[in-house]
C-alpha cells in the first residue's frame, strides 16, 4: 500500500494560484489528482504516468500543470487562473500499473484530501 499525503491546499481569489503538493511513501507508474466539489462527481483532474505522459480534464487544460520529482517522490498540481468552479477537496492518487487514466477506481491508494476554495 502507497501513503500519500497532500498540502498546499488554501483559498484564492478568483484568477489565483495555488500549489498542491503529495509526497508518496514509494514511486509508483501513475499517479494523479482527483477532487470532488460538494453535490458533483468525482472528477479526474490529471494524470502522470513514469513515462511522462500527461492527462488533463478538459476543465483544467490550459489552466492546471501536473508534474513531478522523483527523487522527492512528490507530485505536484500548479493551479493558475482559478476558478470559482475549482472549489473542491483535492485527492492524490497512486497506481502501480497501466492503464492510467483518470478514473476513480482504478486506484487502490488515495490520500486525505486538501481543500481548496475559490469564492465567488
Amino acid at each position: 500500500q502507497v501513503q500519500l499525503v497532500e498540502s498546499g491546499g488554501g483559498s484564492a481569489q478568483d484568477g489565483g494560484s495555488l500549489r498542491l503538493s503529495c509526497v508518496a511513501s514509494v514511486t509508483t507508474y501513475c499517479m494523479a489528482w482527483f477532487r470532488q466539489a460538494p453535490g458533483k462527481e468525482f472528477e479526474g483532474v490529471a494524470t502522470l504516468e513514469s513515462s511522462n505522459i500527461i492527462n488533463y480534464a478538459d476543465s483544467v487544460k490550459g489552466r492546471f500543470t501536473i508534474s513531478k520529482d522523483n527523487a522527492k517522490r512528490s507530485l505536484y498540481l500548479q493551479m493558475n487562473s482559478l476558478k470559482p468552479e475549482d472549489t473542491a477537496l483535492y485527492y492524490c492518487a497512486a497506481r502501480g500499473q497501466k492503464p492510467c487514466r483518470p478514473i476513480e477506481s482504478d486506484f487502490l491508494d488515495w490520500g486525505q484530501g486538501t481543500q481548496v476554495t475559490v469564492p465567488s
